[in-house]
Parts: structure tokens; C-alpha cells; sequence
């Protein structure tokens, strides 16, 4: 049995799903486990029929949704206190202050936008609820973010299984380089204005 063979296997069987939502799961808290190349790939094998898309989407953003809850929980408990002992002045109690501040201002475009970059997603995850974040608004933010994230990569390989139909392998590489340019697309804007406002502090000061 060939690559391309085990792969039609792997994608047509109902425990494709378990496994994504797994995955999906795993990775809100454990950033190196690659959910998305999962939905990517479910997109692609979607555009033949099997998975359905619709429960490529669900299961993806469900998985998501709950990672990101674990990941905050994980910031409630080990991080709070992280938190708590950082004092004024000094780099944590800094970092910290600005963390309150960034998140306070808005939250919600971080947590959404950080779904799209690996290993961001963790980290802003970990802060908001090692901050004190409410709970509430992060649920909500949290929808948000899981869900264009799921629609995202499974149309991604959507799109690139229905031009390949042919060739779903080329389909899931040409879905994955699209999702890898949008996140160091995100990653260099994100750098930009960082960078920026860091000059505009040392010509102000």
C-alpha cells in the first residue's frame, strides 16, 4: 500500500474525525501536535465526498474551543501565581503590566488573531488566564477565534482538493503553503507594528 493509498484509508474512516477532534484539542495547550494540517487535509478529502466538510468544521473549532479553555485553565492555576509574584519594576512585573493592559484594550482581536499563528495561541491563551481575564468574554472570543479557524484551513483544503481532485496530495501541500504564508503574513504585521511602536517610544523619549 502506497502513501497516497494509506491516506485515502486514514481520511475515510470515521475515526478521522475522533482523531481531529483530538488533535484539535491537544493542540490549544501542546502547540507542536499540527491540527491544522489535519483540517487542511480533511478540506481536501472533503471535496471528493468523504469527510463531510460540515463535520470537518465543527469537530476542528469543538477541539479548538476546548484546547484553548484548557490552556487558559492552565494559566488560572501554575501562571496566576507567576503572575502574583511579579513585582513593579522589574521585567516580569513589566511584562506582566503590559500583558493586563494589551488584553484589557483588546482581548478579544489577540485571541482571534493568535488562533492563526502556531504556538501564539498557546502562549496568549496561558496570559489571559495567568492575568485574571474573565472567563466569559474569553468563551466568547473563544468561539470566535475556533470557529473562523476551522472554517479557514477546511476551506483551504477544501478549495485545493476541488482544483487537484486528481492529486489530493498536491492538494494538501498547496493548502498547507497557503495557511504557512497567511501565519508569517500575520507573524510580519504583527512584527511591524511592534516594532514601530517600540521607535515611536525611543524618538518620543
Amino acid at each position: 500500500m502506497d502513501v497516497l493509498e494509506m491516506l485515502n484509508t486514514a481520511v475515510s474512516s470515521p475515526w478521522f474525525y475522533l482523531a481531529l477532534f483530538a488533535v484539535a484539542v491537544l493542540d490549544g495547550f501542546f502547540p507542536v501536535v499540527p491540527s491544522e494540517s489535519l483540517v487542511i487535509t480533511g478540506g481536501v478529502y472533503a471535496a471528493s465526498g468523504e469527510p463531510s466538510l460540515v463535520a470537518v468544521v465543527v469537530l476542528a473549532a469543538g477541539g479548538a474551543f476546548l484546547g484553548d479553555h484548557v490552556s487558559f485553565m492552565m494559566g488560572r492555576g501554575p501562571g496566576q501565581r507567576l503572575v502574583a509574584g511579579a513585582r513593579p519594576g522589574t521585567r516580569r512585573g513589566g511584562a506582566v503590566g503590559w500583558a493586563r493592559g494589551a488584553l484589557a484594550e483588546r482581548g478579544g482581536l489577540v485571541l482571534v488573531v493568535a488562533r492563526y499563528v502556531p504556538g501564539g495561541r498557546t502562549a496568549v491563551t496561558v496570559t489571559m488566564g495567568a492575568v485574571g481575564y474573565p472567563l466569559r468574554l474569553f468563551s466568547l472570543f473563544a468561539v470566535l477565534a475556533a470557529v473562523s479557524w476551522a472554517v479557514y484551513g477546511a476551506l483551504l483544503g477544501f478549495v485545493g482538493g476541488a482544483v487537484f481532485e486528481e492529486r489530493p496530495l498536491l492538494g494538501v501541500a498547496v493548502g498547507l503553503g497557503l495557511a504557512l504564508t497567511v501565519s508569517v503574513v500575520v507573524e510580519g504585521v504583527r512584527f511591524a507594528r511592534k516594532r514601530r511602536a517600540r521607535d515611536g517610544v525611543i524618538s518620543g523619549g
